[in-house]
């Protein structure tokens, strides 16, 4: 049986967890972190090279990138919507795009040797695609595909 009154979570726990601010809470949470990886693993700081680049990005600063298109993406009940600024119309001419089933694939922009990948987030069918330039805007609808498909899977108990 489990020994619930040893459990860390009790009346006690609770009412300091109230009285704690949040910048003590990062603290005890580094402090934490920092004992848990190895030396080899932490920054000058202490911090683990990958918790600064969390707390960036949970600080809502975005880490640029130059090569990356400025793109959105959303889903209706039966489309994938990608959008994206086109800052000059000679781009039109020259960009390639491509997709499969869960990418779209844009080549040539904005410099010749450019690739870029957007993970889509539905099953895309694999015609009915369009692109529509408008108002500096590129445009691109795909069909969804309602794949009802699943398998079942046994599980067996090996000896």
């Amino acid at each position: 049986m489990f020994p619930w009154n040893l459990f860390p979570f009790n009346k006690d726990m609770k009412n300091m967890m109230q009285q704690m601010k949040p910048e003590e809470i990062d603290k005890y949470v580094q402090n934490i972190m920092g004992q848990m990886f190895p030396q080899n693993m932490q920054g000058m700081s202490g911090t683990p090279d990958f918790m600064k680049e969390f707390n960036t990005a949970a600080a809502g600063q975005k880490q640029p990138n130059p090569s990356a298109l400025d793109s959105s993406v959303f889903e209706t009940h039966d489309h994938v919507y990608i959008r994206m600024p086109i800052k000059k119309e000679d781009w039109l001419k020259d960009m390639k795009l491509y997709h499969t089933s869960n990418q779209m694939i844009i080549e040539h922009i904005p410099e010749k040797d450019d690739k870029h990948i957007i993970t889509l987030p539905a099953i895309v069918k694999r015609k009915g695609s369009t692109a529509h330039f408008k108002d500096g805007f590129l445009e691109i609808k795909i069909p969804k595909n309602v794949d009802m498909q699943y398998s079942e899977i046994d599980v067996t108990e090996i000896l």
